[in-house]
């Protein structure tokens, strides 16, 4: 495939993740990590979709913004602010081979997950807290964790706009946390900065799409092609990793 090929399926990729994602609620980052994997390899990979889901996830926050909960927003960054600087150093002195393996056990235990847990008990402060510090450290090794903490938030009482505005403020604290580590370790470089910062705008726009269509498609089919390609990627990256 040619660069501007190359450069215009990324693009379609971020905007159809992002897209997904507001309609969702869920799913655009670890869907979107394979591609990234794909193109980038691991390390670069997580660094960009890092600067990808800032726009993506920032995108979601302000078209959603008069029904996100601050508060709860607050409670996940308790946890998840340390924890996502713990998992951002691990993963800069990580090895290659095992960060794509542990890759895609992840997206399998995603879709797992999913089928286990699609609700999950209210849990009080103390233990939503707990919540954002496993998130954040998940976050800092793969990526994105979104599907994984879903049914937390869900089960806040949060529905469409004011579930999705919250977990996306909260997706935002975690990779501001990890840009700062992965900057000072210089696994963020300048390129791969600016291939994140280049993609922001189909980010955007997909967020933008999909906060204008999820009132009105079923959310089930999102949800299935999601895990579809989640187990597809997962089992490509453990045969291939």
């Amino acid at each position: 495939m040619s660069e501007a090929l190359t450069i215009l399926a990324v693009m379609a990729a971020a905007f159809g993740t992002a897209a997904l994602s507001a309609v969702a609620g869920f799913g655009g980052g670890v869907l979107l990590l394979p591609v990234f994997l794909a193109v980038f390899g691991p390390r670069d990979a997580v660094a960009i979709l890092t600067v990808a889901q800032l726009a993506s996830n920032g995108s979601r926050v302000w078209f959603n913004r008069t029904e996100v909960d601050r508060r709860l927003v607050g409670i996940f960054a308790l946890g998840a602010v340390p924890a996502a600087a713990a998992g951002a150093v691990l993963f800069t002195s990580a090895p290659l081979p095992a960060l794509t393996r542990v890759i895609g056990v992840f997206l399998l235990v995603m879709v797992v997950w999913r089928r286990w847990r699609p609700k999950a008990a209210r849990l009080d402060d103390a233990a939503f807290a707990a919540v954002g510090a496993a998130s954040g450290f998940g976050s800092a090794l793969v990526g994105s964790v979104g599907p994984m903490v879903a049914p937390f938030f869900l089960a806040r009482g949060l529905v469409r706009g004011a579930y999705i505005g919250t977990e996306a403020a909260a997706a935002v604290v975690m990779h501001l946390v990890k840009l700062v580590v992965f900057g000072a370790a210089a696994v963020l470089t300048a390129t791969s900065a600016l291939i994140g910062l280049a993609l922001a705008p189909a980010s955007t726009a997909g967020a933008w799409a999909g906060k204008k269509i999820v009132d009105r498609l079923p959310v089930p089919v999102f949800v299935v092609l999601i895990e579809v390609g989640l187990v597809a990627s997962g089992i490509l990256l453990l045969v291939t990793g």
